[in-house]
């Protein structure tokens, strides 16, 4: 298991597509950060490096909010490139509209039905990934996906989806996410953080802090990418 800290590439950066001749799964990450990177992919330089009829777009965390929502993660992400790239029947979201879907659990185990039946398999294989790349952002509290520190859906080993009732920070509204298990079980896991609002947890994370954003890990490679404006200062 390899991990990598780098500079963030100001140029952005795309998925390494041609480690994988067949289907390509990819899991998006949500909330404002990555916003400027999907709309980097929908540019014509870009977008033709893209298989688009053969990667599928999942999502690794999502609030239970209407799909027109601004808060939804994955309707971000379809603005942003994916209505225009993608074939719709290659993005998955995870199910948030409905009465009867407002329960996380509900949403929880529909999506990881989703993901199992994409898969193939109901358990993982270490040598077989079920992501080829996992893109990832850090909260302030150092949380990612809805992967709140000292919640209890953190230390799942089980489930590859749970519903987390109540988020730790705002918005305060329940939440679907993917466990550490289903996001380590990927070819490449790709963090990106950007700006001084990310420099105290990121001094927290340099120092070794038991923290979410610390336990997640690619089976194959975890590169964080990260500009200037966050790196802590004893870290320039």
């Amino acid at each position: 298991m390899q991990r990598h800290w780098r500079r963030r590439r100001p140029s952005g950066c795309s998925p390494r597509f041609d480690q994988n001749s067949g289907r390509i799964a990819v899991c998006l990450t949500g909330g404002s950060s990555p916003k400027a990177l999907y709309q980097l992919l929908a540019t014509p330089d870009y977008r033709a490096r893209i298989p688009w009829d053969r990667v599928d777009w999942f999502i690794g965390d999502e609030r239970l909010v209407p799909r027109k929502d601004k808060l939804h993660n994955m309707s971000m992400a379809r603005q942003a490139f994916l209505d225009r790239c993608a074939p719709a029947a290659n993005v998955h979201p995870i199910a948030t509209d409905t009465a009867d879907l407002r329960d996380p659990d509900i949403s929880a185990a529909l999506y990881e039905n989703e993901l199992m039946a994409f898969y193939g398999a109901e358990q993982l294989d270490p040598k077989r990934p079920l992501f080829d790349l996992v893109l990832m952002g850090i909260g302030p509290d150092g949380h990612i996906a809805s992967l709140f520190p000292g919640y209890p859906a953190v230390e799942e080993t089980q489930r590859w989806v749970v519903g987390v009732p109540k988020a730790n920070v705002e918005p305060f509204v329940p939440r679907v996410s993917l466990t550490l298990p289903a996001l380590a079980s990927c070819r490449e896991m790709l963090f990106e953080v950007a700006g001084e609002t990310k420099r105290a947890i990121l001094t927290r994370l340099f120092a070794g802090e038991n923290l979410p954003a610390n336990r997640a890990r690619s089976l194959g490679e975890t590169v964080w990418l990260i500009d200037q404006a966050a790196l802590p200062e004893d870290s320039v």
